[in-house]
């Protein structure tokens, strides 16, 4: 972490900043050490298909009661019902954080394979909740495609836009997102008023937006796309279906033991 460092004190403020702080560190830790993970199968991978190594997820699937998930990363799910980016009843008790880069091989993987099924299985019957977060990390076609997306939740079309731009693989800053695909994406998807989408893109709203879910994944020690959190356990890369849906499986009776 940057920034000067506060002297000590006994006053009940800055006690409180301690703590917080020291749950920052413990979140960033537990990301951290998934990361590591992540890391070690990225490295040991000869098969070519990384996406389904990449970041063993134990702290999720080893165990049917998992220690409980640090309150800070719980703390993150927004579960605002006026959010255009998430999809699933504010009070679901399990939310899947979706950190994402819409130029990014392993989130449209996820999006065209494992998340149609969470839809189904989990999202239509209120159990699960996703709120996405704009990560763009590949340079300028990856931040115009975040601000379009954004815009297009504006119009209350932010997931028909993500099927469209997840469709297919598409080429990583190879025009595939310049303005005028985004625009025929934005069409594609059902947005009825292009000037307004236009617009939107390139308010500071947009770009205020975006840069505060980047800066969350950032502080959190995400550095990679696809990265997820479910009701605060991560889970990093485009791992197999079964991984996810043993992971809400795993929070959703959590939930339900804690609420009793």
């Amino acid at each position: 972490m940057t920034g000067s460092t506060p002297s000590p004190s006994t006053s009940p403020s800055s006690n409180a900043a301690r703590r917080n702080r020291r749950r920052t560190v413990g979140a960033v830790a537990v990301l951290a050490a998934a990361a590591v993970t992540a890391a070690f199968a990225l490295t040991l991978d000869d098969s070519g298909d990384r996406s389904e190594r990449a970041g063993e997820p134990a702290a999720v699937t080893g165990s049917a009661d998992p220690a409980p998930a640090d309150e800070s990363l719980l703390a993150l799910a927004r579960r605002d019902t006026s959010d255009p980016l998430a999809v699933g009843p504010a009070d679901a008790p399990v939310v899947l954080i979706e950190y994402s880069d819409f130029q990014c091989p392993f989130c449209g993987q996820f999006a065209r394979t494992t998340e149609p099924e969470l839809l189904r299985s989990y999202v239509e019957k209120g159990i699960l909740r996703i709120e996405w977060r704009n990560f763009p990390i590949f340079g300028e076609e990856s931040e115009q495609a975040a601000l379009a997306g954004w815009a297009a939740g504006q119009q209350n079309k932010f997931w028909e836009f993500h099927e469209v731009a997840y469709s297919k693989p598409r080429e990583r800053n190879s025009g595939a997102f310049d303005a005028e695909h985004l625009v025929a994406m934005a069409r594609a998807a059902g947005v009825a008023d292009i000037e307004r989408f236009q617009a939107d893109m390139a308010s500071d709203q947009a770009r205020g937006a975006v840069l505060k879910d980047r800066e969350e994944g950032y502080n959190l020690g995400v550095t990679s796309t696809p990265a997820f959190l479910v009701n605060g356990r991560p889970i990093l890369g485009a791992q197999p279906t079964d991984t996810f849906e043993s992971a809400v499986e795993t929070a959703a009776r959590a939930a339900k033991k804690a609420a009793r």
